[in-house]
């Protein structure tokens, strides 16, 4: 790469695409990611319509000594952000958006980016839904390139697994097929490397036969956080696989257009599947049940209504968050987070999660690429609001406090999607694998063209 970037790349392209440079009037909207905390300032944005416009722009990138970094969304962009984009275009692909459903075969080709209730809806015609992420206007790519953890996952395992092949706009320009049978070692690689390996602008995956589900939540007061979260851990231990949950300590704003079941209340909530039926998973949230909430909502839905059980915000929102991956948890475990987000505490955070691990999210996937599987008890996200820079401070501060407290139970891997801060990108991998990403990401990309979240 040149140490003084042209960035002249209109005249460089060949199509049309639309690009915004700095001091466009376009380019503040352009830059933006879902996530409004991060303040990304690319040396340009890039918003293709086709995989032909991607190309154009990787190819332009790289004549003109500029990096390229993939963007659907922006959910998890604050790693992302906390980078120099100074000589980095930012590709965003919201305009590269359908789903397409092969019901016979079971599949469907995404278009790079799409969001999951796109894919979702697409499916439930046919009695089909997807390995999707807990909210609705997520992007398919980002999520499963990351690995990807579903509230099917406990039974299907990390939903990068479902990813059958993939259409990659590699650092030449050229777009390829990746599968089992062509380019096989960029399709190990991007199956968890994700942006670090190209653009991907389409995406075949399986789809489940689930037309519904047996999903919802149980919520109570904070007060009783005392008896449920050690109920819920305990429960946890023994729980079918067919049942993935998450446990979150919640505080909400007193805002208006908020339900009066949430505004301006502390909460504890239980949600997520069951892959059951009816009598069966009612028998498996029995000893939850047995504790009393206040709401109860689990029963049978259609499957394309799981996207709504977790309540992720509907618009973009500024946050920020910490993350770490924890092993068994004990008594203590349980104290430890209560003396943290527990009554009385005020600890600054939106929400505290564990989100319940193991079963086949443990199992590596045959076949699986570099990411096909996920070690560990629960995943800990720790999430604040983060509407001011002062706000940021205090937000990362509060996450990090808590993920700090966790430390003693915490393991050396973490989980690519609930990394929102810049880490050591080898703790996604296991050793043989990390060596043989590495290995790949200098044979498809030698000079470097393309920047993730979480850089190789």
């Amino acid at each position: 790469m040149t140490t003084t970037p042209d960035i002249t790349l209109r005249s460089r392209l060949t199509t049309d695409c639309e690009l915004h440079l700095p001091g466009d009037p376009g380019y503040d909207t352009a830059r933006l990611a879902w996530n409004l905390a991060v303040a990304q300032r690319p040396a340009a944005v890039a918003l293709p319509r086709t995989p032909e416009e991607v190309a154009d722009v990787v190819r332009a990138a790289a004549d003109a000594g500029l990096r390229v970094a993939p963007q659907t969304t922006g959910h998890g962009a604050a790693a992302l952000g906390e980078q120099d984009l100074d000589d980095v275009v930012l590709v965003k692909l919201a305009a590269l958006t359908g789903a397409t459903v092969d019901p016979t075969a079971r599949t469907a080709r995404v278009l790079g980016g799409t969001q999951w209730q796109e894919v979702v809806e697409a499916a439930a015609p046919y009695g089909l839904t997807a390995l999707h992420g807990s909210a609705p206007d997520v992007g398919v790519a980002g999520y499963l390139l990351g690995g990807g953890l579903s509230f099917y996952g406990r039974s299907h395992g990390v939903a990068v697994n479902s990813v059958r092949a993939a259409e990659v706009v590699t650092a030449d320009g050229a777009l390829v097929r990746a599968s089992a049978t062509e380019n096989a070692d960029l399709f190990w690689a991007v199956r968890g490397g994700g942006g670090n390996l190209g653009v991907v602008v389409a995406l075949e995956i399986d789809l489940l036969p689930y037309a519904e589900v047996y999903a919802g939540m149980l919520l109570w007061d904070r007060e009783r956080a005392p008896e449920v979260l050690p109920a819920w851990v305990e429960w946890s231990r023994t729980a079918p696989e067919s049942a993935t949950t998450s446990l979150r300590v919640m505080s909400f704003p007193p805002l208006p257009e908020l339900p009066p079941f949430l505004s301006g209340r502390d909460l504890i909530i239980i949600d997520g599947a069951i892959l059951e039926t009816d009598a069966d998973a009612d028998a498996v949230l029995a000893p939850l049940r047995a504790l009393g909430p206040e709401m109860d909502t689990f029963a049978r839905v259609p499957a394309a209504a799981l996207t709504q059980v977790h309540m992720d915000p509907p618009v973009p929102s500024p946050a920020v968050a910490d993350h770490s991956v924890l092993g068994p948890l004990d008594d203590e475990a349980v104290a430890t987070l209560l003396a943290q987000v527990g009554p009385g505490t005020r600890s600054g955070l939106m929400f505290a999660e564990l989100r319940h691990l193991g079963g086949a999210f443990a199992r590596p996937a045959a076949g699986g690429g570099v990411l096909a599987s996920i070690a560990g008890d629960y995943a800990l996200l720790c999430l604040a609001m983060a509407p001011t820079p002062e706000a940021v401070v205090a937000g990362k501060a509060a996450a990090f406090s808590v993920v700090r407290a966790m430390a003693p139970w915490a393991q050396a891997s973490l989980v690519p999607t609930f990394a929102e801060t810049r880490v050591d990108a080898s703790r996604f991998y296991g050793d043989e694998e990390w060596e043989r990403l590495l290995r790949i990401r200098a044979e498809v990309d030698p000079h470097r063209v393309f920047v993730a979240n979480h850089a190789l």
